[in-house]
């Protein structure tokens, strides 16, 4: 999953959208804000690549607030989460945010102007909660990417993203057996331990 993450996430993240006052349907979100993204990439690349920070705050301005952090560390975590006591559940949400924004935010720098493509999209009906947005990224002589996006409908009325899958392969799946080895071994203190010294070192550990 390393590689995935690493690599292909470089173009999925390109299609989370920017902030917004109104909440659009999840398509064209994804569809709106994928010039925007990559845009800056090619323009400030040279800058991302010698001050991370800015490549960091940018990822956190444009692409993570429209995570569900919480609902994607309760996924993740499963029944450690229902264990878990507050204190807990906040500082795992805010160690695995800030795993994704250096994860992410390395990947970016990888992207090469590859060809993303919208596939069909179904709208969401009137009481649906949960919706995937799918795309394509699209290779010279090489098989095409699937990347999905699975959005949820929360109390507020935004559509969030809960789950990115690549290949057919799920984040939220893939850290969730990561994880759940790593808790039976050493227990949920030292995850998140870990993953706060991980943070600090300022290296992306991805599902390691």
């Amino acid at each position: 999953m390393n590689w995935l993450i690493s690599v292909l996430v470089t173009v999925a993240i390109g299609f989370l959208p920017a902030a917004q006052a109104a909440a659009p349907a999840p398509d064209q979100m994804v569809r709106e804000t994928t010039d925007h993204i990559l845009s800056l990439i090619r323009k400030n690349r040279a800058l991302y690549q010698n001050d991370q920070r800015k490549l960091y705050a940018m990822v956190d301005q444009h692409v993570l607030p429209h995570f569900d952090f919480r609902k994607m560390s309760a996924l993740v975590l499963g029944s450690n989460w229902r264990e878990a006591d507050g204190a807990q559940r906040d500082r795992f949400t805010s160690e695995f945010r800030q795993l994704l924004v250096r994860t992410y935010a390395t990947a970016l720098l990888k992207y090469n102007d590859e060809k993303v493509v919208m596939l069909p999209y179904r709208a969401a009906l009137p009481d649906d909660r949960t919706v995937t947005v799918k795309t394509e990224v699209r290779r010279a002589s090489q098989a095409p990417i699937p990347i999905n996006y699975d959005f949820y409908l929360n109390r507020d009325g935004q559509w969030k993203v809960y789950d990115v899958s690549i290949e057919g392969v799920s984040i939220v799946t893939s850290y969730t057996n990561t994880y759940a080895e790593r808790i039976r071994r050493d227990g949920l203190e030292k995850l998140i331990a870990s993953l706060s010294q991980d943070s600090r070192g300022g290296k992306p550990r991805g599902t390691q």
